[in-house]
């Protein structure tokens, strides 16, 4: 009786590609964000952090070219491949990512595409044209990217024309050059930050923060994680808080809490906090994060609009749900996810948001509204629909050290951009926060 040979082994890096090929298409076709995309099809397999990483790295870099690299594929291919050719796309797009941005060897990038178009039934009939393809690119992709406006084919028509009407065509073209590259990673510490700063390698920002450079360790892998001295929040998210001044002793309710960056800024500030959120998952993560930094605050899972949660706070914040388009640095798939459409949408729920909250706020307290959003219509404008739809409230205009730079803007608010500068550090998120005092 003959024995039968072992099944050959996989190519290193087989198993990786074919998830981030599944991955993309999940954020493609579900709409996912690329965290919550590599989550979902990750799960079910045994995979170290660094090859999570990497999966997210190819993604994340594929859409932050993505113009760049449909250009090029488009002078490759004659005409777009049909429906049924399964991920044929996703591959050859993921592979061009590693070729032009990523300095995979070639060998190793196409091969690993080839191999794993003809393990789908469909994308196996188009392995050859992949092939193909991806075999000129090689031979000349730096020289295929020279002379493209890289910066404007990396952002959809739609939003370089919001850009350009709200904020003018220079500073669109700033705002866009910002998200061209992989942003640093911002810190916030329980404690005093400075005995960090030459321990992880970074730079103090003016909030307390410390930044580090991209291309750091895996976050789990870096020193204080796993014993909570820090949590990771982008600068710009950080200045909501400072609008409400010291809040040692005070009790303050935070609305859309998750993931609870801003809980825990109030938490280790002194701040008697009650976190809001309506999705289990996130709460969860929410409570994840409490647990490993061990700060405290009371957590409520549920809709903000039909809760019975009673009483007044002496202070409210209300991170209100938004399209997110200044965080487009971080999340660069969010341009090629979202429509203009949602927009509206989103500004509908936020008033019904910020009049919901208004009515926690104790007289003589304070409501912060915030948006991680650079469209007035979910910043300026609904300050203004506020204000004077409730006489209650008015601007306690916004001041102080931790500020950025001509942030302030004259009617008392805070307006961020991502091409700002911020200490020795650039770039943040583009974010926009009004501090509103409920008159006694």
């Amino acid at each position: 009786m003959g024995v039968s040979a072992a099944p050959p082994a996989e190519p290193q890096g087989l198993q990786v590609r074919r998830l981030a090929c599944d991955a993309l298409q999940a954020c493609l076709t579900r709409r996912l964000t690329v965290e919550d995309a590599v989550q979902d099809v990750t799960r079910p397999h045994t995979l170290d952090e660094r090859d999570r990483a990497l999966i997210s790295s190819m993604l994340l870099t594929l859409f932050r070219h993505r113009g760049e690299i449909d250009a090029v594929l488009g002078r490759f291919l004659d005409k777009q491949l049909p429906r049924k050719s399964g991920p044929a796309r996703e591959i050859l797009t993921l592979a061009a990512a590693q070729l032009l941005f990523l300095e995979v060897p070639p060998h190793a990038a196409i091969d690993l595409a080839v191999r794993t178009a003809k393990m789908d039934h469909n994308a196996r009939h188009f392995a050859g044209l992949i092939n193909a393809v991806l075999r000129k690119l090689a031979a000349t992709g730096p020289e295929q990217l020279r002379g493209l406006d890289a910066v404007r084919l990396n952002t959809p028509d739609w939003l370089w024309a919001r850009w350009a009407r709200n904020y003018g065509n220079e500073t669109t073209r700033r705002i866009a050059t910002s998200h061209a590259s992989r942003p640093g990673l911002d810190l916030s510490f329980r404690e005093d930050p400075a005995p960090w700063v030459e321990r992880l390698g970074g730079v103090s920002l003016p909030n307390g923060q410390i930044r580090l450079p991209a291309g750091h360790a895996p976050v789990p892998e870096l020193p204080g994680f796993r014993e909570g001295a820090w949590w990771i929040q982008d600068a710009a998210a950080t200045l909501p808080v400072h609008l409400l001044g010291d809040v040692r002793g005070r009790r303050v309710l935070d609305l859309c809490a998750a993931p609870g960056g801003k809980a825990m800024q109030l938490a280790a500030l002194g701040a008697e906090v009650t976190a809001v959120d309506v999705s289990e998952t996130r709460v969860a993560r929410l409570s994840r994060n409490l647990a490993r930094t061990g700060l405290g605050a009371g957590i409520r899972t549920g809709d903000i609009l039909k809760s019975t949660l009673s009483g007044q706070w002496d202070a409210v914040l209300l991170d209100a749900p938004c399209s997110a388009t200044g965080t487009i640095r971080r999340h660069p798939e969010l341009p090629w996810l979202r429509q203009e459409s949602q927009i509206a949408e989103m500004v509908s729920l936020q008033r019904s948001l910020l009049q919901r909250a208004a009515d926690w706020v104790r007289p003589g307290g304070l409501l912060v509204y915030c948006s991680c959003s650079l469209e007035p219509e979910e910043g300026e404008w609904q300050a203004r629909w506020f204000l004077e739809s409730d006489p209650r409230f008015a601007v306690a205009p916004a001041s102080g050290n931790v500020l950025p730079a001509g942030s302030v803007r004259p009617e008392g608010w805070v307006r961020t951009l991502p091409c700002m500068d911020y200490g020795a550090a650039s770039g943040m998120d583009g974010f926009f926060a009004v501090a509103l005092r409920r008159m006694a």
